[in-house]
């Protein structure tokens, strides 16, 4: 019989799930309330509860974030956009395209920070060929985790149970290869899955901004600099026709204007390019290489380029700038802040930037300094004033400096020179030294949310051991077996792939363990199938978001709901077990 705790437990966690899955409160604010409840009742003492805090993954995971920032803000995502993901054909290419490349690293790197670096990346090409970033993002995610499967080194669970299976039993512990026998079919079966059911299971939401026709629009002129790598590419090849919501009206190319640009065009340097777009891909094209804003103005701001932000302003009708172009307004020398864009109604301005005759009710799009919105936001030459983010200047030139930190970081780990926290670390302070990111933006970079229902995660994986929970049920559902060892190695699967869902997949194996040991010697049959079949379904992280901690890094980038882990990785867990269960008896035998 299973005491009070362990029914308690399982009210928690069952409560838990229950409230994450309506969607109407966010998972770390709810696993925080579930682990609180079982500190406060003996379950988990105060050191249990908080020692995911100190866990290494969590930390590396909180780290990962400030070396991908390094690497975004020197430009090295376009990097990955351009150089490994390239131009996808359809949805089902574009998923393949970025499925295969993370699944091949993480059968040898830790696939935390591979999902870490892609995820940016992903948003980036997904904006660029107008997908939906939700059909990329989990299949990134699932993609990982499979990849993981393949080799000893891809998962931290397969050492730990490849340690237990040393100190446990006398059996040999498995080579770095052996366990790709199962591995790779199971990662060529995620493949197949996702191609084939993304259309119905995977939701696909978009961006809210991409759902209104009417957004505002803005005017913005920019120019392509002396030496600059998209001097030659045409027009598609250096991405300026896959921004959402932009358009490029005009070319200005010594003194010619060319208009219906096609995209074979071809960029020159010094050529003036007009864009009409929202916000967001005006942002976009700041940042990147060879293009600057065609405003010399900005060049004699008062403030350095790192204190500079995006600032709206709506023209009043008392205000002086009225029936003045930019030009003549003076706007640099009497806000210190320079014109990059105007939006006006709706319409679409067809001038050039210095050229356009400002009117009441204008929009204009500024960089200014932080300090703009309290100067002038009570003023009366502008109805409204609002702050929209920091421009902090993408330092293309230290790119090869990020990217050379990221790779030693990843050839550190794979050598095994040092741990993966330690590497990580390493290659966080040597971005902000190298000063490819600086402290104030390492510090904002950091994902709180996610990093909070990972700690909170470890904490209830510990009660269930310590309630007993997780044994009283694995020994009651054991006992339909009816002596098969195929039905016992089933039971296996689902159970881990079970505590995998509700706990951690390390915890999963953990417990499942001696359970699954304590059965192949009770039907005197070779362990080594049920050693294989832990690992493989503690790795079955499909079903629920906070499974493992890729699942989670992707669950609020992609917009995603709990049912979605449910109705897309559910099947998957199924399938990935039926393989599983047919496979490894055949390779390792009972």
């Amino acid at each position: 019989m299973m005491a009070w705790e362990g029914w308690f437990v399982l009210f928690i966690i069952s409560l838990c799930f229950g409230l994450m899955a309506t969607n109407r409160f966010s998972p770390d604010l709810v696993l925080m309330g579930g682990l609180t409840l079982l500190l406060i009742s003996d379950i988990i003492t105060p050191t249990e509860a908080l020692a995911g805090l100190a866990n290494e993954s969590m930390v590396t995971i909180a780290v990962l974030y400030v070396v991908i920032t390094g690497f975004r803000e020197t430009g090295g995502i376009n990097w990955i956009v351009d150089s490994v993901l390239g131009i996808p054909k359809s949805l089902s290419h574009a998923q393949i395209k970025l499925m295969a490349p993370v699944a091949a690293m993480s059968a040898f790197l830790n696939n935390t920070p591979i999902v870490a670096i892609f995820m940016p990346a992903v948003d980036e090409w997904a904006k660029r060929h107008r997908l939906s970033v939700s059909k990329l993002l989990l299949p990134l995610s699932y993609a990982a985790i499979a990849g993981g499967t393949c080799t000893l080194i891809g998962t931290s669970t397969n050492l730990v149970v490849n340690g237990l299976l040393s100190t446990e039993t006398e059996l040999p512990a498995f080579g770095i290869f052996d366990i790709a026998w199962v591995g790779v079919p199971v990662t060529l079966a995620v493949f197949g899955y996702v191609i084939a059911s993304q259309r119905w299971l995977l939701p696909e939401r978009r961006p809210v901004i991409s759902t209104y026709s009417d957004a505002r629009e803005y005017t913005v002129e920019m120019v392509v600099e002396d030496k600059s790598p998209l001097v030659g590419k045409s027009i598609e090849k250096a991405g300026l026709r896959q921004l959402p919501g932009l358009y490029l009206i005009e070319i200005e190319r010594e003194g010619r204007i060319l208009t219906a640009v096609p995209p074979y065009e071809c960029l020159q340097s010094g050529d003036h390019l007009v864009f009409v777009g929202i916000v967001d891909s005006v942002v976009d094209l700041q940042r990147i290489a060879g293009l600057k804003p065609a405003t010399n103005q900005i060049f004699k701001l008062d403030s350095t380029r790192v204190d500079r932000c995006l600032t709206e302003a709506v023209i009043s009708n008392t205000s002086p700038l009225i029936g003045k172009t930019i030009r003549e307004g003076r706007f640099r020398s009497n806000y210190n802040a320079a014109i990059i864009a105007v939006a006006r109604s709706g319409e679409k301005i067809n001038k050039k930037i210095g050229d356009i005759k400002l009117q009441a009710g204008d929009t204009l799009l500024l960089v200014s300094h932080p300090d703009f919105f309290q100067q002038h936001h009570n003023s009366r030459d502008f109805f409204l004033v609002s702050s929209l983010c920091d421009l902090q200047p993408v330092r293309h030139k230290r790119a090869p400096i990020a990217m050379t930190i990221l790779f030693l970081m990843v050839g550190v780990i794979a050598l095994g020179w040092l741990g993966i926290l330690q590497a990580v670390m390493l290659a966080a302070g040597l971005m902000i030294l190298t000063r490819c990111t600086t402290g104030r933006i390492a510090r904002r970079a950091v994902d709180w949310e996610v990093l909070i229902v990972i700690a909170a995660s470890f904490g209830i994986a510990k009660a269930l051991q310590n309630s007993g929970a997780a044994a009283v049920i694995a020994e009651w559902l054991l006992s339909f077996t009816l002596g098969s060892p195929w039905m016992a190695l089933g039971t296996i699967f689902v159970l881990t792939a079970l505590f995998t869902a509700l706990a951690t997949n390390n915890a999963a194996a953990v417990i499942m363990f001696p359970i699954a040991l304590y059965a192949a010697d009770s039907l005197a049959v070779s362990f080594l199938p049920f050693a294989v079949t832990i690992m493989v379904a503690a790795s079955a992280s499909f079903a629920t978001p906070i499974s493992y901690q890729t699942n989670l890094m992707v669950y609020g980038a992609g917009g995603y709901r709990f049912k979605d882990y449910l109705y897309f990785g559910g099947p998957l867990t199924l399938l990935i077990g039926i393989l599983t269960v047919a496979l490894t008896p055949l390779i390792w035998e009972f």
